[in-house]
Parts: C-alpha cells; sequence; structure tokens
C-alpha cells in the first residue's frame, strides 16, 4: 500500500505587503550626482530665487535646477543647463541621457523615459567661474582684508613705539 503525503506545507513564505517609492529628493540627488563630471556643462540653473539666493550665500545643493515626476516603474527629469562655449549642446544633450538613465536605473531600477534640457546659457569657464563669486565670498575677503590691514597697523605701531622707546633710552643717557 502505497501512502500519499497529505500533509500541507504550513512554510510556504508569503510576500510581505507594500511598496518601495523615492521622494523627489532622492531622485533629484541621483541626477546631480551623476551629471557632475559631463564634459561641456558648466552648471544647471536653478531659476530666478535661487540665482539670488546663491549670489547671496554659498550653496552645493545638488538638487537646485532639477526638476522630476517620480512613477512607480519611471523618471522623467527637466533641467535648464548653462553650457560651455566649445562644446556642441546635441552631445552635452546625449551624454546627459546615458549617464541619467544608468545611474537611476543603477540606483532605484526605475526608468528614465524622458528627459527634457534647455539650454539657458552659454558661457566660457572663466565667466562661469567669475560669476560663481558670492557675497558671502566678497565679505569673506572684505573682512581678511580689514584683519591684515589692522594687523599690519599694530604691528607698524608697535615698531614705532619700540623705536621711540629706543630713541629716549639713548637721549636720556
Amino acid at each position: 500500500m502505497v501512502r500519499e503525503n497529505t500533509s500541507v506545507n504550513t512554510t510556504e513564505q508569503t510576500a510581505p505587503k507594500g511598496e518601495l517609492t523615492f521622494n523627489d529628493k532622492v531622485i533629484q540627488k541621483v541626477v546631480g550626482y551623476a551629471i557632475e563630471n559631463v564634459s561641456g556643462l558648466l552648471g544647471v540653473d536653478g531659476g530666478f530665487i535661487a540665482n539670488i539666493k546663491n549670489k547671496i550665500v554659498n550653496s552645493d545643493n545638488p538638487v537646485e535646477g532639477i526638476e522630476v515626476e517620480v512613477g512607480k516603474e519611471q523618471v522623467a527629469v527637466d533641467l535648464n543647463i548653462i553650457m560651455e562655449f566649445g562644446h556642441n549642446a546635441h552631445d552635452i544633450y546625449k551624454a546627459l541621457t546615458t549617464v541619467i538613465a544608468k545611474k537611476i536605473d543603477e540606483t532605484t531600477s526605475l526608468k528614465l523615459v524622458e528627459l527634457n534640457v534647455e539650454v539657458i546659457d552659454i558661457q566660457t569657464q572663466r565667466e562661469f567661474n567669475d560669476a560663481q563669486v558670492t557675497l558671502q565670498d566678497r565679505m569673506s575677503d572684505a573682512g581678511d582684508t580689514i584683519k591684515d590691514k589692522t594687523s599690519d597697523g599694530v604691528n607698524t605701531v608697535k615698531n614705532t613705539v619700540s623705536q621711540a622707546t629706543n630713541d629716549s633710552d639713548e637721549r636720556v643717557k
């Protein structure tokens, strides 16, 4: 007589309920970090308010100027860029598409389905670097200059007093 195994496997595993989602800022950061070394890309413009803020205070915010729309499986990205004079805009766009799609997929398994890039300015590297000096930098430089001038003044007074003391010692003798 053959006996059938009629017992039910009670250790069957069922997947837990829930879902994985990403905050827009996460995708913005992935994009920001991904595009840091794209040749010909000088910067991403965060718009009028961000530009004013960045002219006042130093900011290393990797998400400024990066707009995203995040779904359950796909991502759309919008960028306003400043490109470097001497580079081809289509080459920059291709490089952006490649690196953004790759990093988003590697990091989140989401697919880049749309990338809109608007070139809002073209500058030389020098123009771009000069434009990055903030009011905070200028105030810091002014503070350093005042500190140096004050230190020079104090040293001059010390030397003058020291010289005067030495001169009066010689006159009294």
